[in-house]
């Protein structure tokens, strides 16, 4: 096998295949990316057996075969050469990346003990814009669980009811929501739970015009981005009945300026861990919202944002990063912070232009 390609092509299609190799395995050969010349294209292939991804790209391929590099050796190698043409010449043993003046002699591994890669049978499909996609993951995905014994809160619900495509996570402490109407939804209605870590590497490709496919299987998604394809296993098991604890009234309902509310958080953490409590006091009459935090033998912090108050006064507290870590996610100017009582969950959802709820599990006020 031998073939050239620019050296930031190389480097993308590395970076994008890499999420998929096993990192701790005891085959050998899932630590390496395997890759395809034919015609005038590489293909990319790698698995953990859980996750596998393939990408496809044009190179001049001066001699077809196949080969399985070291995965990390390879990325890092190429990483640090110049920008320009890389030429890779490989045997069944062996391979030679050059590039200018710069050239590494590598051990490979057998292509023929690299798995080939999933062919699934999809049930349902549909087409999601790329940055809507994304930006839904960004909101959810930062607070599933990351307590493997409970692998089910380590992924993300993804539901379609209708046309609502809807993602909810949820870490026991807290609860995300969002969702979005699609234009024409393809699908019957399905739901599945996706791991977190993975959506997040998704959401994480460079942003472009192009939609993104999802497609379910009986226990798989496939999920396609331009060239790419990424097929990953879906994650068994009873998802929380969120819908339960959404609360249906409030008490209290703030009405306030996303990024005042964002700054005094930030400023009101400074008194102590970021595990620390910050407690708020919404006062009706005065429309104003009292945000302080108190650690012993450091000392106190106060603020007061203006609100537009609907309601009776209220009082709660919350887990600081929890809150500021919601709070994060609203995209919107606006924000509105509903709360029943100091022993019930509160909620953020964003005013317009987007639908985001994220709910906090109260600290105890003392």
């Amino acid at each position: 096998m031998k073939f050239s390609i620019n050296k930031s092509e190389l480097q993308n299609a590395l970076s994008v295949v890499l999420k998929g190799v096993a990192s701790r395995s005891t085959l050998p050969v899932l630590s390496g990316i395997l890759i395809d010349a034919h015609g005038d294209e590489l293909t990319f292939q790698a698995t953990d057996l859980e996750l596998s991804i393939q990408y496809d790209v044009v190179a001049l391929v001066e001699e077809e075969g196949r080969a399985v590099l070291p995965g990390k050796l390879f990325s890092d190698i190429v990483k640090n050469l110049p920008d320009m043409a890389v030429t890779v010449e490989a045997t069944d043993d062996s391979a030679v990346i050059s590039c200018d003046a710069s050239t590494f002699q590598i051990k490979a591994l057998s292509a023929d003990d690299f798995p080939g890669f999933p062919h699934v049978d999809v049930s349902q499909k549909i087409e999601v814009p790329f940055g809507t996609f994304a930006s839904m993951v960004r909101r959810v995905a930062r607070v599933v669980s990351r307590d493997e014994s409970r692998a089910i809160i380590t992924g993300v619900l993804i539901t379609l009811e209708g046309s609502t495509l809807r993602m909810v996570a949820t870490d026991s402490y807290r609860l995300a929501v969002t969702q979005t109407e699609l234009p024409e939804a393809a699908a019957e209605d399905f739901s599945a739970v996706i791991s977190g870590t993975f959506l997040s590497d998704i959401a994480s490709l460079p942003k472009t015009e192009d939609p993104i496919t999802l497609a379910l299987a009986q226990n798989q998604i496939v999920v396609t981005y331009q060239s790419t394809v990424f097929i990953n296993r879906r994650i068994e098991g009873n998802f929380p009945n969120y819908k339960q604890l959404l609360p249906s009234s409030y008490t209290t309902r703030a009405t306030v300026d996303t990024h005042a509310l964002q700054a005094a958080v930030k400023r009101a953490s400074l008194m102590g861990p970021s595990g620390g409590a910050v407690r708020i006091s919404v006062d009706a009459d005065g429309q104003v919202l009292t945000l302080s935090a108190t650690t012993q033998d450091v000392g106190s912090a106060q603020e007061t944002v203006p609100v537009s108050c609907d309601g009776e006064s209220g009082e709660i507290a919350f887990n600081c990063g929890y809150m500021q870590e919601g709070l994060n996610s609203v995209e919107t100017d606006q924000v509105y912070l509903d709360i029943q009582s100091s022993l019930k969950p509160g909620v953020l959802r964003a005013v317009g232009g987007e639908d985001y709820l994220y709910l906090i599990m109260p600290v105890r006020i003392s």
